[in-house]
């Protein structure tokens, strides 16, 4: 993956360089889209407080994806919270036969 910042004129040129293509297949379609979809202003910087999440893990253990995992209080997706268990039926067990 590449992340790159640009300023607002050089994400219109390359929108307007990948918009005058042609033939444009689905890998082109999307870099259009997400050059529409792309500011940086418009997005904060992210931050986490690293000493605190290393802290964490050492004392409990685990690691620091499961403390950050913590921290963000395990929000799942809509289509996780949906998802349905299916328990099957309990397997009759055979009574043993009377001698």
């Amino acid at each position: 993956m590449w992340c790159v910042r640009l300023s607002d004129s050089q994400r219109d040129a390359l929108r307007a360089l990948v918009g005058d293509q042609a033939q444009r297949g689905p890998a082109l379609t999307a870099a259009l889209e997400a050059l529409d979809l792309a500011r940086w202003d418009d997005l904060p910087d992210a931050t986490l407080p690293w000493d605190r999440v290393a802290d964490l893990a050492e004392q409990q253990g685990i690691g620091e994806a499961d403390v950050v995992w913590d921290l963000t209080g395990r929000v799942l997706d809509e289509s996780a919270k949906k998802r349905v268990v299916r328990r099957l039926p309990r397997a009759k067990r055979a009574r043993p036969k009377a001698a």
